[in-house]
């Protein structure tokens, strides 16, 4: 069963990047500058982010439909990079290349089944999990930091 990997729409997190650091913080969100690679893994890009580049911390709801586990988490955006629009069943390096927590959800924004794969094997996991006509969507977080990494649908 093809899947598709969906990155967050950049125009979502613009504006963050021309707030004062006053307004940052009344967004519960901090721009930081980069000091390694890999470790700011950008939910835009779907690629670390480099040494030096400008990123931003802030705090996203991923889960946002009416559920018991209705959800948010903080993430990294880089600055000034578009969305990446990935083919059918193609992991990114910074999701295969991270030990990653898989959430199933159903229709109704219900989790179904879940597990915690080495991103090296997570096709197999997907395409298990897809194989249930009940399942909606995947949710896939890096289990390490728990954050938010990608949204999974079939492909079309």
């Amino acid at each position: 069963m093809p899947f598709q990997i969906h990155s967050l729409k950049s125009n979502q997190f613009d504006h963050y990047f021309d707030m004062s650091e006053k307004e940052l913080a009344k967004a519960n969100a901090v721009l930081e500058t980069v000091t390694e690679n890999p470790g700011y893994p950008c939910r835009v890009s779907l690629a670390d982010a480099e040494v030096g580049e400008t990123i931003l911390l802030v705090n996203y709801n991923h889960l946002p439909e009416a559920s018991p586990y209705q959800a948010s988490h903080a993430i990294y955006v880089r600055k000034n990079t578009p969305s990446v629009e990935l083919g059918p069943d193609n992991i990114p390096s910074v999701i295969s290349s991270r030990l990653i927590s898989v959430r199933a959800f159903d229709s109704t924004h219900m989790m179904r089944t879940a597990d915690v794969v080495d991103g090296e094997n997570l096709k197999g996991c997907l395409d298990n999990m897809f194989s249930d006509t009940m399942i909606s969507y995947i949710h896939l977080h890096n289990a390490k930091q728990g954050c938010f990494a990608a949204k999974v649908t079939r492909a079309e």
